[in-house]
């Protein structure tokens, strides 16, 4: 992949809205942001002062936003900030035996009489996907999260188990994002089977995926390490509110 592509991913929730979503996008070229029902998520041109000044006019009462940056910024005018941590980003350009293993391994039964199935999520999911997010908090996941990319699903009945999806996109990269487990059936492979299934499909348009997690979840991080991504850079994640 050309440095140009790569460069794109070290401002990636920006270009996203620029490119692959940007009919989401609200704001102008100096701060863009998805819409309140979709998530959080937000990014500006540069830390220049222009560019902070713009992003409180994307900010609604009791709202947030999140922004993924090379360093701190100073809170902008109006807004308090609510959360800041460390957030890698990893990248995965080799597809890892532990992978494709995931893809042809039995899913486990909770129990002899509740049978697994792996099957794409739809809008009538909608409901126990937020609720499952809400549980597990892989990342801001609201109730039009998933209409930025394909999810998929591990159910037993009707029971939401598991699920991985898609979300930013740029030009030859998309992100594997919402992997999240139920407490209960944790430790099954449900992540990685998800994961691989949400690769393939990422990798049939022939984009590459890559993904964030908090630098201090270390389980995660193991997971990804052992499926094939490797750090490629750490942000300073912040997010700020307007409180109502």
């Amino acid at each position: 992949m050309t440095a140009p592509g790569l460069a794109l991913l070290d401002n990636p929730i920006y270009y996203a809205l620029g490119h692959a979503h940007a009919l989401f996008a609200l704001g102008d070229v100096r701060a863009r942001r998805y819409p309140p029902a979709i998530g959080p998520l937000a990014g500006i041109r540069s830390p220049s002062p222009e560019c902070i000044a713009a992003l409180p006019a994307l900010v609604e009462s009791d709202d947030a936003i999140v922004l993924f940056l090379d360093a701190a910024i100073p809170t902008p005018t109006g807004l308090t900030l609510a959360r800041e941590g460390s957030l890698d980003q990893m990248i995965c350009q080799v597809d890892s035996s532990e992978a494709v293993q995931a893809l042809t391994r039995p899913l486990p039964a909770r129990s002899h009489l509740e049978a697994t199935i792996l099957r794409p999520l739809v809008p009538a999911d909608y409901p126990a996907m937020v609720e499952l997010a809400h549980l597990t908090e892989p990342a801001p996941f609201r109730n039009r999260t998933a209409e930025l990319g394909d999810f998929f699903g591990i159910l037993a009945g009707d029971r939401l188990l598991a699920m991985a999806g898609q979300r930013t996109r740029v030009p030859g990269f998309t992100e594997v994002s919402g992997v999240c487990t139920h407490p209960d059936v944790r430790g099954r492979g449900y992540a990685h089977t998800l994961i691989a299934r949400v690769h393939q499909e990422i990798r049939s348009r022939g984009d590459i995926p890559y993904l964030h997690s908090w630098s201090s979840n270390a389980s995660a991080i193991a997971v990804y390490l052992r499926l094939g991504y490797a750090l490629r850079r750490r942000f300073h994640l912040q997010a700020f509110r307007r409180d109502p």
